[in-house]
């Protein structure tokens, strides 16, 4: 490969619960005069993985219990959050003012187990999270069998989610899950420019 070319896939709708990102995807691909190449590799946003595999979670049908209670006095958040944030945990790893660290049920080492409310539309009565997806890798594999079977193409598709960085302003995209294409590059063995292994 000599070259790459990037480009958004235009004009998605609002994602809901259900909804087949793979046929919108062709199908907004298609309106730009676009389709799936081989070697395509197409990076999508955990947010809209997790609304159309309806991985929300209301905030008025959440009862905090006392260990959120807890937390949220020290974090400074909606105990309701906390609980959710708990619920879709292995293990505590850090509490203080503002952050609440753990380790997520799929493995992941983040703030508030990724719980996010951002770009989820309220209802009358209640504020959403999302939650990551139960298991991002899978989701990837459905996502890329449905568009081979759409369009005949089976292109490599990551999972991004946006990650802080400990002692860092800003965040990363980080890979959360993938298809098609291998996670890690093995380089033992292999030798740089001047030999070194």
């Amino acid at each position: 490969m000599t070259s790459m070319h990037l480009f958004t896939v235009a004009g998605l709708p609002s994602i809901r619960p259900g909804d087949d990102l793979a046929a919108l995807i062709v199908d907004r691909l298609a309106a730009m005069g676009e389709s799936l190449q081989p070697g395509d590799i197409l990076v999508i946003a955990q947010k809209i993985v997790s609304k159309a595999e309806g991985r929300l979670v209301r905030l008025a049908d959440v009862q905090p219990g006392p260990l959120a209670l807890e937390y949220a006095a020290i974090v400074g958040k909606d105990p309701r959050v906390v609980q959710v944030v708990l619920d879709d945990s292995k293990e505590v790893l850090r509490v203080r003012r503002g952050l609440l660290v753990v380790e997520q049920r799929s493995g992941w080492v983040c703030a508030n187990a990724g719980v996010d409310r951002s770009n989820i539309q309220p209802d009358d009565e209640s504020d959403w999270v999302a939650l990551l997806p139960a298991d991002a890798d899978a989701s990837a594999e459905a996502i890329r069998s449905r568009l081979a079977e759409l369009s005949g193409v089976a292109p490599g598709v990551i999972i991004n989610d946006s990650h802080g960085r400990a002692w860092r302003i800003g965040t990363v995209g980080v890979a959360i899950g993938c298809a098609g294409l291998p996670p890690v590059w093995n380089q033992r063995g292999l030798r740089d420019l001047f030999g070194y292994e």
